[in-house]
């Protein structure tokens, strides 16, 4: 979908034309308010970040969706990617009007009523080969880093 979100900054972004189009990411999903899975994923995902090195931000793209709009305003978003060393080049925070965002969550495949139970399921793609691969939260940071690799490298050739 190409439904607008806004980003950390305020920034006005259609979905699939200026975050995904083209690109490798890794997508995950949190709320602003979560005192458990939400930042320790976010963590793990500095840590993924810090092994791409220079990747991120050129050829591999964080983004990271609100799964409460609601509250989650754009400066929430960006309290919690900077309390978690994630506020940096590369790597977006995307709320927006609730309809919008619960629409692109729920194409994703991840929206839930409950919030405690969201997944902390990541999405990782090349949106260019449309390569789309799900990778559970107890792959270890170097085997998600390894999988960005891989799919960085995907051609589109069978």
């Amino acid at each position: 979908t190409n439904m607008e979100l806004i980003d950390q900054d305020g920034e006005r972004l259609r979905f699939y034309d200026d975050v995904l189009k083209d690109k490798v990411v890794v997508i995950s999903f949190i709320f602003t308010n979560c005192e458990g899975a939400c930042p320790l994923m976010t963590r793990n995902l500095t840590t993924i970040r810090d092994m791409l090195g220079g990747e991120v931000g050129k050829s591999i793209h964080f983004v990271t969706l609100s799964l409460d709009p609601v509250r989650d305003t754009p400066a929430a978003m960006k309290e919690f990617a900077q309390t978690h060393r994630a506020d940096e080049e590369g790597w977006l925070f995307l709320t927006g009007n609730p309809d919008n965002v619960n629409l692109v969550v729920s194409r994703l495949g991840q929206y839930t009523d409950n919030l405690e139970a969201h997944t902390t399921l990541l999405l990782a793609a090349n949106v260019r080969t449309a390569h789309w691969t799900k990778i559970p939260p107890n792959v270890p940071p170097q085997g998600v880093a390894q999988k960005l690799q891989l799919l960085l490298k995907d051609d589109g050739a069978p």
